[in-house]
């Protein structure tokens, strides 16, 4: 049997990613959704605490307590509040909680009008019973701390690396895992075999299995350098860039952008230019704090760096066409979330309901992002934005106003109370703004040096072209037999004009530029009126010029129209009505030139101007969010990525650390991988080396039976890793897996996004295949590729679909094919050519050797399907099927060898890491 059971098992138990954050919305509004009948036992946990939770805890928790009550533990809600006791545990009937839920009067009934709605029956029954039982709740029940005393909310602070009798110098990882694995009883497995480790660590650092010749190599070295040198090897990689850039594009929301045609309806053009920042940062070992400072503020620390600007991509995804408040939203939402675990966006419509942010502090941080907007700067050699350019982000109105929106309705915002830029108080420190002055190619970017050389470059080709015409047809004149002489005089006289405007084009464009550099310049107000001046009689010029020749123009086609053919008298006039319609708006043109040369006016500048001050909020707020006196910004970061190396974060709501979320089981472990991390330079290559490094990510996936046995008979869930957790691999890495095991990789870097429908023929890796919004390739969804609106976890789901995805594939049928010739050419000449064809491709594919009992079946599967298909007469013809860019080979017995290889790309090991 080549499933993996446990797998399957495993993942169907703990829902993760949207099924996560299903799970816990279910969760909380399982009194709304579920109710007991009343044979059924109440329990505490599942029934009554989400209940409360979700009508009462706004009011009786630990963020508010009216009337001195709490309704957020069992033994506060026997305790009672101020006036006493609210149940009387055994007797509903007498419990002012059932009366006060159940009342008519709506000024006595909780919750009151307005504030929710009421309980139902359902609801109100299952409360009743619960009293009546006795009010039973859990003895260990974790009562919410205040607020401020939450576990998030304090500065990480080291503890002492426990010490493990019968081990020294152990990695702190492993001590502190291991303190608890002994305090609770656990025996951890062993490690992991040379081949699963080396296959997941290339996984994990590159997202790309390793060629046997690698997995030879490694087997083969029993030096005790051998793990960190292969170690140090992958993270010098360009791949570690790609692999880890995806983890993070999940978190910060990538998407390319999403429009039809050339319409744009969110994100924006050329975005992939932020995803190539992420991948080269990556692979530079940024600091992630420096990466945050980037991403917020990169165009008010480094507003001339291109090196840095397309860092501001971060922003411009959130760009939504139809509607600011959807950008900003989003905007303000997913800051919070992705890098300080705060679900602020529950505060957007009234105070959030559990942690201790009030409307405002959603309106406040949302004035921080209010004067920023987005712009497509010119690249050198492309003058189109529209085919390439760089996206990035700018401040476009310093002084714009945020104004709170009752409840959430941006039709009825709150105009005579306009609020500043601010963090939540519960999150202490404070944002200190100043202004940032930019400098000129970053609030004047037309005035480049390669954008002002290639505008006059090209007013320059086009006059010489317009003279070369106009000699051209000078020498050309005395030709007779060529045209009438009227013809000809018509033709010099618009070649004529199209020199002279071609020089007037030049003129005014070098005006303008002086006009504009005097300005920039702040020369003095005489000579700024002066250069401005003879721009604008050169523009003036140049228009009235332009007007003649479109006058000129559409006489002679008027005349043409006139004199035309008259066998089709309709056409006729139809052309000369047209004519005489163009000669008339030509001539209003003119007319209209002409005037504006005696009028008053402003030429019109070489380039777009932006503001020449940053309002510095964003950068203040980047600042904040990396200083180390931050509690959230490095355990968000150290749980995201702890949970792609063991599939199990150390903080189960990997976007929420408020306080629903109850402090983790290993929290002395992440407090000291987040100090670690910033001590160290937040630099990201040295927490992934501490971590593959250690015993517990070496631990096998599994273990002797009795061990196993005995472990999960106390940790069934392996909240304590003593295993390694075993995972399918991201729907990117198994298509990257299919080019990679067949050697058919195109390992380019960075550019463009790939049209997603050219994923079953590209040979790029997926990182660079367009995702968006409905333009996402289908196999990649299918295995639960990231959502491009948010993905903090990603979804596992196990559906018929992805057997389906991977056996029909023209690329995985095309690359077997491939595979399947490269492995034969390479073994079909040795003593046990079969037996090595099948070790070979176990190896290539597998990244393991087949054990005996699947040698034995691989063997007689190419006996048993040579012969089959030696036999035609036995064979059916199957009408559809894919079309595969490599046609199935003719002769029998490699046809069996490529259905073989086929079917290895389908065996569970290859889309699992163990």
């Amino acid at each position: 049997d080549w499933t993996n059971r446990h797998t399957v098992q495993r993942q169907r138990s703990r829902p993760t990613g949207v099924d996560m954050r299903a799970f816990i919305f279910a969760s909380l509004f399982i009194g709304v959704t579920v109710f007991a009948h009343a044979d059924d036992d109440i329990d505490y946990q599942r029934h009554i605490k989400p209940l409360l939770a979700h009508k009462c805890a706004a009011c009786h928790g630990s963020l508010s307590q009216e009337a001195g009550l709490r309704l957020d533990a069992g033994q506060l809600i026997r305790r009672g509040g101020d006036n006493g006791p609210v149940i009387k545990p055994g007797s509903s009937l007498g419990s002012e909680l059932i009366d006060r839920v159940s009342s008519s009067d709506p000024d006595y009934r909780m919750p009151p009008d307005g504030e929710g709605e009421p309980l139902t029956n359902q609801q109100i029954q299952m409360l009743s019973q619960w009293i009546d039982a006795g009010a039973v709740f859990p003895a260990d029940e974790i009562i919410p701390v205040a607020p401020k005393e939450h576990w998030a909310y304090q500065i990480p602070k080291r503890k002492p690396i426990p010490a493990i009798d019968g081990f020294n110098a152990l990695n702190p990882i492993d001590s502190f895992l291991m303190h608890e694995q002994q305090r609770v009883g656990l025996k951890p497995a062993d490690l992991a075999d040379r081949h699963t480790l080396l296959r997941r660590l290339y996984f994990d650092l590159i997202g790309l299995p390793p060629t046997r010749e690698q997995l030879q190599a490694f087997v083969d070295d029993d030096s005790p350098q051998a793990w960190q040198t292969v170690v140090d090897s992958l993270l010098g990689s360009s791949h570690h860039g790609e692999r880890w850039a995806r983890h993070w594009m999940d978190v910060w929301r990538y998407s390319d952008w999403d429009g039809y045609k050339q319409e744009l309806r969110s994100s924006h053009r050329h975005i992939w230019r932020w995803r190539d920042w992420i991948v080269q940062s990556l692979n530079d070992d940024k600091g992630y704090d420096q990466m945050v400072v980037e991403m917020l503020a990169g165009d008010e620390i480094a507003p001339s760096d291109p090196a840095v600007l397309p860092a501001t991509g971060y922003l411009a995804r959130n760009y939504h066409k139809s509607n600011r408040n959807i950008w900003l939203d989003a905007t303000v939402e997913h800051t919070a979330k992705a890098f300080l675990g705060v679900t602020l966006n529950c505060a957007r419509c009234h105070d959030h309901k559990y942690d201790p942010l009030p409307q405002t502090a959603y309106y406040q941080f949302r004035a921080i992002f209010e004067p920023h907007q987005v712009r497509i700067d010119e690249i050198p050699g492309q003058p189109d934005i529209a085919k390439n350019g760089l996206p990035r982000a700018f401040d476009r109105d310093a002084g714009a106003q945020t104004f709170l929106y009752i409840a959430g309705n941006e039709k009825q915002p709150d105009k005579d109370n306009p609020l500043g830029p601010a963090i939540p108080d519960v999150l202490g420190g404070q944002l200190e703004i100043s202004p940032v002055l930019l400098p000129l190619d970053a609030y004047y970017p037309s005035l480049r040096d390669f954008v002002v050389n290639r505008r006059l470059s090209d007013a320059r080709r086009r006059l010489a072209e317009a003279d070369k015409q106009l000699r051209e047809a000078l020498t050309s004149a005395s030709d007779k037999t060529a045209q009438t002489e009227d013809n000809k005089q018509t033709d010099l006289e618009q070649l004529q004009a199209n020199k002279e405007i071609a020089e007037l084009g030049l003129k005014s464009l070098q005006a303008r530029l002086a006009a504009d550099r005097a300005q920039v310049n702040k020369n003095g107000k005489k000579q700024i009126d002066q250069l401005s001046e003879v721009a604008l009689q050169i523009e003036r010029e140049l228009k009235v010029r332009q007007a003649n020749l479109a006058v000129h123009v559409k006489t002679q086609a008027l005349k043409l129209a006139e004199g035309g053919d008259e066998t089709d008298q309709k056409k006729k006039e139809a052309a000369v009505a047209q004519a005489k319609k163009q000669l008339a708006d030509a001539e209003q043109k003119l007319k209209t030139a002409q005037e504006a040369v005696t009028a008053e006016g402003s030429y019109t500048p070489f380039g777009q101007q932006y503001p020449e001050t940053s309002s510095g909020r964003r950068l203040a707020l980047a600042r904040w969010i990396t200083s180390d006196k931050n509690p959230l910004t490095a355990r968000v970061a150290v749980n995201h990525i702890w949970m792609r190396h063991f599939d199990a974060p150390l903080v189960d709501n990997v976007f929420d650390f408020g306080l629903r979320s109850p402090r983790p089981r290993h929290a002395d472990l992440l407090d000291w991988l987040a100090v670690e991390l910033m001590e160290n330079n937040w630099s990201m290559k040295h927490l992934h080396r501490l971590i593959v490094t250690s015993r517990s990510w070496r631990l096998a996936s599994t273990a002797a039976p009795e061990i196993v046995a005995y472990n999960q008979a106390i940790d069934a869930d392996n909240h304590y890793l003593w295993r390694q957790n075993i995972r399918r691999l991201d729907a990117e890495s198994i298509r990257d897996s299919v080019l990679s095991v067949t050697g058919q990789l195109d390992a380019s870097l960075g550019g463009p996004d790939i049209d997603f429908n050219q994923g079953e023929t590209s040979r790029r890796r997926s990182l660079y295949l367009r995702h968006a919004y409905e333009k996402q390739m289908k196999m990649l969804v299918i295995f639960d590729a990231a959502s491009p609106n948010e993905c903090y976890r990603r979804s596992q789901s196990i559906i018929p679909q992805q057997a389906l995805a991977l056996t029909n594939s023209s690329l995985a049928l095309s690359k077997s094919r491939i595979l399947a010739a490269d492995l034969w050419e390479e073994t079909q000449h040795q003593d046990r050519a079969r037996l090595e064809f099948v070790d070979a491709a176990f190896l290539r594919i597998l990244s393991r050797p087949p054990l005996e009992e699947e040698q034995k079946v691989c063997l007689q599967f190419l006996v048993d399907q040579a012969a089959l298909l030696s036999d035609s007469a036995t064979l059916d013809t199957f009408a559809g099927g894919v079309a595969a860019q490599v046609e199935p080979s003719g002769d029998p017995h490699q046809r069996a060898r490529e259905n073989l290889v086929h079917v290895l790309m389908n065996h569970n090991d290859f889309v699992t890491l163990r």
